[in-house]
Order: C-alpha cells, then structure tokens, then sequence
C-alpha cells in the first residue's frame, strides 16, 4: 500500500498503522504523511492541484473503506 505523504518536512517515509479487531480495520494511524495538509487552502503549504487532488482521493478512499468493510 502506498501512503501519500502532502507536505514534506524530511526525507522520512511515510507510514500507516491500525488496529484490526474481529477481521475489521477500527483504527487508522498515519505517521508523517499528514493528508490533512493538502485538505487546506492552497496558499497554506503552497502545495499543487496535482497533491492536493491526490490528498482529497486518499481521504475519499478512506471513507470509502470505513463505509464498505
């Protein structure tokens, strides 16, 4: 699985963990791949379109995943 990592403070990769109970992802933690950043005006991180779209579909697929599993 690839984590998207918005706006970079250092070469660090970018991480995801959870916790699994009865087969069922209840808890997403990510560690430096701040999504969130890119959720924010543009002017905020001066991050481009092509991120900040790629941070709302990373969000979007999240939703998804709590809706459907």
């Amino acid at each position: 699985m690839v984590y998207l990592k918005i706006h970079e403070h250092d070469a660090s990769p970018s991480q995801a963990f959870g916790i699994v109970i009865d087969g069922r992802l209840v808890l997403l933690y990510t560690f430096e791949s701040d999504i969130g950043d890119g959720w924010e005006d543009a002017e905020v991180h001066n991050d481009s379109e092509e991120i900040r779209l790629k941070a709302l579909q990373m969000g979007a697929n999240i939703l998804e995943y709590v809706f459907t599993n």
